[in-house]
């Protein structure tokens, strides 16, 4: 392989590689580490390994992809896929590659499924939904007597449940009549805030469910909840599609720009998401997908742009203008959703233009405006959204960290999946590195490799790549064993053998080849330090920043929200100057507060008024504009960082190292 041989790029894992033309796109990814289900081992008679091919030109990764640039499909192989349902998808295992491809790999190809840890958080939620239902008894028609049904039905929920001034949903009053026959009368109806009749069921019937939604940047989380009690009856997750158009929010305002279609395409592809997500979810629980009443949806604003089919360019440059900032309600049919043909979706507010209605979420879950101590609340993602304060006052930043924390961006990074190195720790007199991955609790020096099966010790899964809390844990590792300098540096001096060089640019042996599914070595270069402190230096810059317009100089709690801030070590969050200095049993990770705001809009909507008090009450700081941003932003690209104390930290930190500049170590393998 050269660098002249197309290149292939794998989403959602971000994997890409120049390979010779005529290798199967199944071995190709192979040779990157990423596992494509293969059952009959390229014989053509399973179709497990569907890959899609993205049609276009990706100015973010610098390629043009065109289905041509695999080798046409054998009539086998069309016979398969069509049997399968998969016309638009080709087959890893007999396409070969002639030219630069973009493929995407849908889960159910994946060998190795993500682990997408957005479980449901315990909250404490009164219950008082937009939706619920009322059982009347309806007066029988009689003969000389005109008033019509809706009528009827109408004076009876007057009489019954005091409301007046009600409106019914065109398919709700098509069934109305059928319903009263079939319950002599006996209706049970389903409202919508008092307001619409959205269904009707003959006799006595229960049962009414929703969805709350937060669509991710990189991931999407459903929980379907049960709207009378408020239990969560499933939790269903998955890669944001639009992940394949662009790794961050600006990659997608670009591609939008660039494409004529390219809104369409990114709000089909999360429509058909959400569709598929609600299907499982409903699966789950032993329900149809349209017994779901309504949908509340959190997300930042590029995604509820691009959610809603608008056209999100005007977030791509200063003024940042959004198309809406309040909270809105659609009907779902009205976006493509396959839910209750009436059912209603609850769009929460947004705060500003990159502070977006994921934010809101997060305040109304953790309640920051009811708090006495200032708080430090960082949704960590690819878009990091930061809020400081306390009861007096909120202010509120966008800090655009880039997808590296999400494994993306990193040379052997991939998303929260069995095989991915989740923990570190670095011993700080040989250098050498223990890990454990996902799917394994027990750390790799208790590795029995030889070993027959998993009771002798045999892992159950090698070394596959490195995800988030993993290359967070790595770097702060090898900052701490001296392998790492302050700035992020390669110190040759050290007498570690897990040094390799490539001219001057180092990188570190994380994992021999022997604990990999490769049987390669697995690397954290130069570069993969360098993106990391760049994100966490745009992360603490946002931070900074509002501190600096609050006047403080301290917090006294800080909260991880999101579902990767769950898995950060506090720790190794203050060690890498993610956040600023905190005592770490004042710093708790809450997991996905957005999907939580979220579900309690969608189980309280008396909550649906206080986000959209907040979101106009909160003090929104522009980052991107901020003169003093870019100063902040280097002096915290050191670690943990160039000048501010961290106190907290004075027993960990070592002391300042001289730094090899001429490296004399092993060179690094071809890669």
């Amino acid at each position: 392989m050269t660098g002249k041989d197309p290149q292939v790029i794998f989403m959602p894992s971000g994997r890409r590689g120049h390979f010779a033309p005529g290798t199967t796109v199944l071995d190709a990814a192979r040779e990157l580490g990423l596992g494509i289900e293969s059952i009959c081992g390229g014989r053509l008679t399973c179709g497990k390994c569907k890959v899609q091919v993205e049609e276009g030109e990706f100015a973010k990764h610098g390629i043009v992809s065109r289905a041509g640039h695999l080798t046409a499909a054998s009539e086998a192989e069309r016979e398969l896929l069509h049997a399968g349902h998969a016309d638009d998808c080709r087959l890893s295992c007999t396409a070969c590659i002639t030219g630069d491809v973009l493929v995407y790999v849908p889960e159910e190809s994946r060998a190795q499924k993500q682990i997408i840890r957005k479980a449901a958080g315990e909250r404490v939620i009164d219950i008082d939904p937009a939706v619920r239902q009322v059982y009347v008894q309806v007066d029988k028609a009689q003969l000389g007597e005109h008033r019509g049904d809706w009528r009827r039905l109408q004076d009876a929920l007057a009489r019954d449940a005091g409301l007046t001034g009600l409106t019914i949903d065109l398919p709700a009053l098509r069934r109305l009549q059928p319903a009263l026959q079939q319950g002599a009368w006996g209706l049970t109806v389903i409202l919508w805030n008092e307001r619409e009749v959205i269904d009707v069921r003959p006799g006595y019937a229960e049962g009414i469910y929703g969805l709350a939604v937060d669509i991710g940047s990189t991931t999407v989380a459903a929980y379907l909840c049960d709207l009378r009690t408020g239990e969560v009856l499933a939790t269903e997750s998955a890669m944001n599609p639009q992940i394949t158009y662009g790794e961050d929010l600006m990659s997608r305002v670009s591609y939008a720009m660039m494409n004529d279609d390219g809104t369409e395409k990114m709000h089909d592809a999360i429509i058909k998401a959400l569709n598929k997500l609600a299907g499982q979810a409903a699966h789950t629980a032993g329900l149809k997908v349209r017994d779901i009443h309504e949908l509340v949806v959190a997300g930042n604003t590029t995604m509820i742009h691009l959610f809603l089919g608008i056209d999100p360019r005007e977030l791509g440059g200063a003024p940042f203008a959004l198309a809406n900032r309040d909270a809105m309600d659609i009907k779902a049919r009205d976006l493509g959703l396959r839910l209750h043909p009436a059912a209603n979706v609850h769009v929460l507010p947004a705060e500003a233009g990159h502070v977006g209605a994921d934010n809101v979420a997060v305040l109304i879950a953790e309640e920051p405006h009811r708090q006495e101590q200032i708080e430090l609340i960082v949704d960590v993602g690819t878009n990091a959204e930061i809020v400081l304060g306390n009861r007096d006052w909120l202010l509120s930043a966008s800090s655009p960290t880039g997808p590296a924390f999400e494994g993306a961006q990193i040379s052997a990074g991939m998303r929260a999946a069995p095989g991915a190195i989740e923990r570190v720790r670095i011993d700080k007199t040989t250098g050498a590195a223990t890990f454990r991955v996902i799917g394994d609790e027990r750390w790799s020096h208790e590795w029995d490799l030889a070993a027959a099966h998993g009771l002798d010790g045999k892992p159950e899964y090698l070394a596959a790549g490195i995800c988030g809390s993993g290359i967070i844990e790595v770097v702060a590792e090898l900052f701490l064993a001296g392998i790492l300098t302050a700035d992020g540096r390669f110190n040759a001096a050290h007498p570690t053998d897990r040094l390799v060089w490539e001219g001057r640019r180092g990188a570190y042996i994380l994992a021999t080849p022997e604990q990999t599914v490769n049987g390669q070595p697995l690397y954290v270069t130069q570069d993969d330090v360098r993106n990391i402190q760049l994100a966490k230096a745009a992360l603490y810059a946002g931070a900074k920043i509002l501190m600096k317009r609050a006047g403080v100089e301290r917090v006294d709690r800080v909260i991880l929200a999101g579902a990767f801030g769950s898995y950060i070590d506090p720790l190794y969050a203050l060690i890498l100057g993610l956040v600023p200095d905190c005592d770490p049993q004042q710093i708790a990770a809450v997991g996905n507060a957005a999907g939580d705001g979220a579900r309690i809009a969608l189980l309280n909507r008396g909550k649906r008024a206080e986000a959209q008090e907040l979101a106009h009450t909160v003090r929104y700081i522009e980052t991107a504009v901020a003169e003093d941003f870019q100063d902040e932003f280097v002096g915290a690209i050191h670690i943990p960082h160039a000048s501010d104390p961290y106190p907290h930290l004075a027993d960990l930190l070592p002391e300042p190292v001289a730094v090899e500049t001429a490296p004399t170590r092993r060179r690094m393998r071809n890669r």
